[in-house]
């Protein structure tokens, strides 16, 4: 009878016998040595159904990337299909704007720690950190600020709008004032006030005044030799706290020991302390001129006291 059949049928059931072993191998791969399934009706168009083509793209080398795909989901019983990312597609944004976005961080040592390991990929973002941690309340006790950190901060002092906040912010207290001195504060603000304005310019001038009141920071600000026309220079652009600030810095200069190693003649400092005073200056400022007047006058009629 096998001889008589016509040759359409010996292909119908060898294709169905293929079939039939296939899909138990992959449907059931532990059943082994099992009797095979009755074959399906003849009227069933086996090319037509899906099983079949799952069947034969996982016997073939030329199976398409989807049906591989979902054969390997299948297999693996992946929840949530995820499509492989193009080469034109951005990464999440959640990847990408993750470290300039997080939160405030409270507790200072573990934020400088932080903003500190943030220098190395993204500048900005320690800085925007530190301006919302640390600048809306600062403390006067504060850890030590890194010094990577104060350095990439007073580099930054004209580039950068919340870096005059947070170095001002710092130097409230005593320890990170000798940091910023360590570190070249001094120098960078005497060299970058001409080109600050507005409120960046008072609070880098107020830092300045703040590091002068550590002995190493007034040693700095009385060595440097562009400090006192710096600041005769800003007392005469600056609003009232401006030129409180400078003349609080020329207070210290022309106040310590080496007032005698200045270029700057006290006469001259002092007509410009006196134009300052006249225009817009706060009530602390005023007080402050008049002391420095009265010490400019000593140093430039050093013997006008000695009447006797």
């Amino acid at each position: 009878m096998k001889s008589h059949q016509p040759k359409h049928l010996k292909t119908q059931l060898f294709s169905c016998g293929f079939f039939r072993q296939c899909g138990q191998t992959v449907l059931s791969p532990t059943a082994t040595g099992t009797t095979p399934p009755p074959l399906p009706p003849p009227q069933l168009p086996l090319t037509h159904t899906h099983t079949s083509t799952t069947c034969e793209s996982s016997t073939s080398s030329s199976s398409n990337s989807a049906t591989s795909q979902s054969f390997t989901q299948w297999r693996f019983s992946l929840p949530t299909p995820t499509p492989p990312p193009t080469p034109n597609t951005p990464p999440p944004a959640t990847m990408t704007h993750h470290l300039p976005f997080l939160s405030t961080i409270p507790n200072l040592q573990e934020l400088f720690h932080v903003s500190d390991l943030q220098l190395t990929t993204d500048l900005n973002a320690a800085l925007h950190l530190l301006e919302r941690s640390l600048v809306p309340n600062p403390p006067q006790e504060q850890p030590p600020c890194p010094p990577n950190l104060m350095r990439a901060l007073i580099h930054n002092l004209r580039e950068s709008k919340p870096a005059t906040k947070i170095l001002f912010a710092l130097c409230l207290s005593e320890a990170n004032r000798r940091v910023a001195v360590e570190a070249g504060a001094v120098g960078a603000v005497v060299e970058s006030a001409p080109e600050l304005e507005g409120p960046p310019a008072e609070r880098a001038l107020a830092a300045l005044e703040l590091m002068c009141t550590v002995p190493e920071g007034a040693e700095e600000v009385r060595a440097h030799a562009l400090a006192v026309p710096v600041m005769v220079t800003v007392m005469g652009k600056t609003g009232a706290r401006g030129k409180e600030y400078a003349i609080g810095v020329l207070a210290v200069i022309y106040g310590g020991d080496m007032a005698d190693q200045q270029t700057a003649p006290p006469e001259e400092v002092a007509r410009a302390v006196e134009l300052a005073l006249q225009g817009e200056c706060s009530a602390r400022g005023k007080r402050k001129g008049g002391q420095l007047l009265k010490t400019l006058q000593q140093l430039s009629n050093p013997h006008s006291h000695d009447t006797s």
